[in-house]
């Protein structure tokens, strides 16, 4: 007996629409150039990266290439030479991945509105705020000097737990604290509503914020803050 499947990666390419991912390759002239190595062949060579924790272009060529046959039926003619997909990810326009994430959002928030939310203990809102360090390589990105001999950014992030969808993501350099981010970006860009629930660590303590949110009827869970008080 045959079992028929597919992979989760196969899975979770299905998720973008080939049509509207076509779409905005067109109007962004991604494919005009292009002889070989198309923008949908990039796209999934780099989900391929990300997915498989790939560090190095070869080893996304070198991976794609021992599962060319699994990857031929999702329009995958060849696998890329590194320098190819190099001067692919240099060139190719970044509005394209823009746009299509955009457009991958919007259909899975769709898709979720319909099936309905998940029945907490609780009928607040429910929102978590974090942030996570992006080691960058210095002779690369000169511009982003985290440290002595470090370069790096910082990813600041805001979840939605109703449909567990990000609905706020921010770039900062990585010297920028948690609580000057949320105060000088997010909040400029974002409202909570009425009787929401905010979850943070200690990284974003800030009294004149939790008064803030006091006023407004908003409520927060963080860590507390241990002071020494042996003077």
């Amino acid at each position: 007996m045959q079992i028929k499947g597919t992979s989760i990666f196969a899975q979770m390419l299905t998720f973008i629409n080939k049509n509207k991912y076509a779409k905005i390759v067109k109007e962004n002239n991604g494919d005009k150039y292009a002889k070989k190595l198309t923008c949908w062949d990039q796209l999934v060579s780099m989900m391929f990266c990300h997915l498989g924790q790939a560090k190095a272009l070869r080893e996304i060529c070198n991976g794609l290439k021992s599962t060319l046959g699994k990857l031929s039926h999702l329009g995958v003619r060849t696998t890329p030479v590194h320098s190819t997909l190099a001067y692919a990810n240099a060139h190719r326009p970044y509005e394209i991945y823009r746009d299509t994430f955009f457009a991958l959002y919007d259909t899975v928030s769709y898709a979720w509105s319909k099936v309905g939310k998940r029945k907490f203990k609780f009928k607040n809102k429910l929102f978590s705020i974090d942030s996570t360090i992006i080691d960058l390589c210095l002779e690369m990105f000169d511009w982003a000097h985290c440290r002595r001999k470090k370069g790096a950014v910082k990813l600041h992030l805001m979840l939605d737990h109703d449909g567990y969808l990000l609905n706020f993501a921010h770039i900062t350099d990585g010297k920028t604290s948690d609580v000057k981010a949320l105060k000088n970006d997010m909040l400029e860009e974002i409202s909570f509503p009425k009787n929401s629930i905010i979850v943070l660590d200690r990284g974003y303590n800030d009294y004149k914020l939790f008064s803030h949110w006091c006023i407004q009827e908003i409520y927060f869970v963080t860590k507390k803050t241990t002071y020494n008080m042996n003077y």
